[in-house]
């Protein structure tokens, strides 16, 4: 599973560094290339030698190495790896790292890679309970990293509680898993769609919602993940997507919409996941509508067009169509609707009053598909479902 395999090791300074040669034996009986870098503290608890020795390659420890380097060395490192696991990672290197603090070569090296990273948390339970270092994990989640969570037990300082880091096989398995997933969409195109479109009044107002694009833009980083060749379409957004996919800007319903037809006959997956407006302007004015002393201005409006609804009846046998459905009442019963009436794989559905706001990075839905079996999820970070609904999607048959 591992053979050629390119595994960076992170050690931070955490008496759990002791369980990371069995890993890194574990990682090269497996056929992985494992280089590992070492933070200053973490040498005080094992030695740059022990891990040279087992890793059979030299450690990384000084940004600046006294042996003359040729090149970036912290770039470098950054590009060489398919993947990077943080073990153990101290509260300190949580709080940099979300904080983009670059004092050392290890997290230079985590701030100027685009590698998923893995990280396995080591500390004190309160340490680990600490609102603070909370705060730094589910930030760090949202914006991609894969945390190992820490089990529950006796730890260094005598006492016991969350924090204990996971054991090398736990962290062996996840590392198997992610690659595993990776080739869950080998040579497979997905189109994703994300973000609001915006409809124009006039030279300067516009029709729009409150979509901001973090799903489509996590579910569409995940197809990356998952060794898809990945496009996403999206509206207006203040996001930027990650090395790996080919991203189209739209601003209204109708660019859209003509995005998605242009790129869905070469797909194989089409997620819309972005939220078109369903009505525009029946006329837009060619100047900014001022003010006047009327109490009120009616404004004439009329469909847009149902971009699901159109794509479907181009649908192949082959392809797999999946919808997002928002409902603030009736959910099940007009999120089935929506699954038969565009001819839809799967439909996921948001219930306004539990996902919580628009602008979060948790979401909480139900997946129905197309024999009308209903999945619910807990609530979760956006891109842990994106990574769940990826794995679901490409098992659709």
């Amino acid at each position: 599973m591992l053979k050629n395999k390119k595994i960076v090791v992170g050690l931070t300074g955490g008496i759990a560094a002791y369980k990371i040669p069995p890993l890194i034996r574990l990682l090269k009986k497996d056929g992985a290339d494992v280089r590992a870098i070492m933070t200053e503290a973490s040498t005080k608890f094992i030695t740059e030698l022990t891990i040279e020795t087992i890793s059979q390659n030299p450690v990384g420890r000084k940004m600046f190495p006294e042996n003359r380097y040729v090149g970036t060395h912290h770039i470098d490192i950054a590009l060489w790896a398919d993947l990077f696991i943080i073990a153990p990672a101290t509260a300190n290197f949580l709080g940099k790292v979300a904080s983009g603090v670059c004092d050392d070569l290890l997290t230079t090296v985590i701030c100027a890679t685009t590698t998923p990273v893995m990280i396995a948390p080591s500390m004190n339970s309160n340490m680990y309970l600490n609102p603070i270092t909370q705060k730094n994990i589910e930030f760090l989640k949202s914006l991609g990293y894969r945390f190992i969570d820490p089990g529950v037990g006796e730890l260094a300082c005598e006492t016991s509680g969350p924090g204990r880091m996971a054991e090398p096989e736990e962290i062996f398995i996840a590392i198997k898993k992610f690659f595993e997933k990776k080739k869950l969409l080998t040579k497979k195109k997905v189109l994703v769609t994300a973000g609001p479109c915006r409809e124009p009044l006039d030279p300067v107002r516009y029709i729009s919602n409150r979509s901001s694009g973090k799903m489509g833009f996590a579910i569409a980083e995940a197809a990356v993940e998952a060794g898809a060749e990945v496009t996403l379409i999206s509206g207006p957004t203040n996001l930027t997507a990650n090395a790996g996919l080919r991203l189209v800007r739209v601003e209204s319903t109708e660019e859209m919409y003509q995005a998605v037809r242009r790129e869905f006959k070469n797909c194989h997956y089409l997620i819309m996941a972005a939220a078109p407006s369903d009505f525009r302007a029946a006329r837009v004015a060619g100047h900014k509508i001022k003010k006047d002393k009327k109490e009120s201005l009616v404004v004439e409006l009329k469909p847009t067009i149902d971009i699901l609804k159109s794509i479907g009846k181009l649908k192949k046998k082959n392809q797999r169509v999946v919808g997002f459905a928002l409902e603030t009442k009736n959910g099940l019963k007009n999120a089935g609707a929506k699954l038969k009436e565009k001819a839809l794989d799967l439909v996921v559905l948001n219930r306004l009053d539990e996902s919580g706001p628009f602008e979060s990075d948790s979401n909480k839905v139900e997946l129905i598909d197309k024999k009308g079996r209903v999945e619910k999820l807990s609530k979760m970070n956006k891109s842990e479902l994106a990574r769940l609904l990826v794995d679901r999607i490409a098992k659709l048959k």
